[in-house]
């Protein structure tokens, strides 16, 4: 983290700038149903407890780290049936 400093209107303003770890992959690799330019981007939270998903500048979706592997499991679970 590294920390700066601004002015707004007539006080000084200290901001945090983190370096996240971010993925981002074209959708059309594994979405037959994604257009031209769709992609998806994974970034994990500054707290590490969870990631924002992307989809496209359409829709972010926020989720901690229970509820990715509540997903994952409920998803095993139904390639089971």
């Amino acid at each position: 983290m590294k920390k700066l400093k601004t002015k707004h209107w007539d006080k000084e303003v200290e901001v945090n700038l983190y370096d996240r770890k971010s993925l981002m992959a074209e959708l059309k690799d594994f979405d037959y149903l994604a257009e031209e330019h769709d992609f998806i981007e994974v970034t994990e939270w500054k707290n590490g407890e969870g990631y924002d998903i992307a989809l496209s500048d359409k829709q972010v979706i926020s989720i901690t780290i229970g509820q990715f592997n509540a997903i994952k499991k409920l998803i095993k679970l139904f390639n089971k049936l």
